[in-house]
């Protein structure tokens, strides 16, 4: 006789991650699990989407490097992943980024003036939220899962016809905060969905130094839920993945995690130097797998991309890159009273005291 064990009828994801076209731009063979490969018109506005966010990073790189920005983290490599995600997102699903995720904030439609904003230091965020249903991109590393669980689940006893996703990184899938965001999605089944982009460091700690499983996505089975394993920098399986698990989480069916296997081209922030423990051979390994070249290639050969095309679509990335350096032109004006106005609804003593103090610094240089 056995006990009888009842079970979600979950299983561990296939470790071939699912990819429709390959790095040198044909179809693969791989399984992808039912998905459909999105049309060449989608596909087609999804790569207008990477060149722009690539010249987007490229550009305030270029800044930070001098000076014009406090500091900044580079997506360069992960377009793939950031544009294919937030691309099947519908206007009223809710997005809680990472420090990491400007690309998608430009994908979600927020002005690069107001993306910019936290990263030189004028504010905390510099963009409403509720105008474009986007968190302010959280710093501390995996609070924006529980946020995303926790409102998901406050849309779903209202009733409301909203999914959420959120973005970690592989750092930040070793946080407590993550392994309790995991949970209790699943638990009552929480219309979110988990995009891991696993981008092989977390900051200068490779990978097999963090953890000795297998895969990411094999975590989703621990807490009953369904986990997917994709090829990261192709953004046509990122988009069917994302999209199918945005349509589970509408229809009831609760979370899911999607390990996105990707690379970080560039350096955690400008504050370190990957040289230092990474070497030049695993970067040039991972260039042979760049998302815009295979998706071009492939456009390329079923007609819907010719030099034309790829000529406006570069010229528009050149006007974006145009505009990032206006608006870092412009000084903010900004309010050093602003500190206090968003922290408690109602004061506290020891706020209230901070403020006079400033108060009366203000005054004392004429600033009142």
């Amino acid at each position: 006789m056995t006990i009888d064990v009842p079970t979600t009828g979950r299983s561990l994801p296939q470790l071939q991650p699912i990819s429709f076209i390959g790095a040198d731009g044909r179809l693969t063979d791989t399984p992808t699990e039912g998905l459909r490969i999105p049309s060449d018109a989608t596909l087609t506005g999804l790569y207008r989407q990477m060149v722009l966010v690539r010249r987007f990073e490229a550009q305030v790189t270029h800044l930070t490097r001098q000076g014009r920005l406090a500091t900044y983290p580079s997506a360069a490599g992960q377009e793939a992943a950031e544009v294919g995600a937030t691309t099947a997102l519908a206007p009223n699903d809710w997005l809680f980024p990472t420090y990491r995720d400007s690309a998608a904030l430009l994908t979600r439609g927020v002005p690069v003036a107001e993306i910019l904003a936290a990263f030189r230091g004028d504010w905390h965020c510099g963009f409403d939220p509720h105008e474009y249903h986007t968190s302010p991109a959280a710093t501390p590393l995996a609070t924006q899962t529980l946020h995303a669980t926790g409102f998901a689940m406050a849309a779903k006893l209202k009733g409301e016809d909203a999914a959420t996703l959120t973005f970690l990184g592989d750092g930040a899938s070793s946080e407590g905060d993550t392994h309790e965001a995991f949970n209790f999605a699943s638990v009552w089944q929480t219309p979110t969905v988990f995009v891991l982009q696993n981008n092989q460091y977390a900051i200068s700690t490779p990978l097999r130094e963090q953890t000795n499983a297998t895969m990411l996505a094999d975590r989703a089975a621990g807490y009953g839920m369904p986990g997917l394993r994709v090829d990261g920098n192709d953004v046509a399986a990122v988009f069917a993945a994302v999209s199918a698990a945005l349509a589970r989480g509408r229809n009831g069916d609760g979370p899911t995690l999607i390990e996105c296997l990707t690379y970080r081209m560039e350096s955690h922030t400008n504050s370190d130097d990957p040289t230092k423990y990474r070497d030049t051979e695993e970067v040039e390994h991972w260039k042979q797998f760049d998302p815009i070249d295979r998706l071009e290639k492939y456009l390329r050969t079923t007609g819907a991309l010719d030099d034309a095309t790829v000529a406006e679509i570069a010229e528009a990335a050149e006007t974006l890159a145009a505009s990032v350096r206006d608006a870092m032109n412009q000084e903010a004006e900004v309010d050093p009273r602003e500190l206090f106005a968003h922290v408690y609804s109602t004061p506290r003593t020891a706020l209230a005291e901070q403020q006079q103090v400033l108060e009366t610094e203000l005054a004392a240089a004429g600033c009142a």
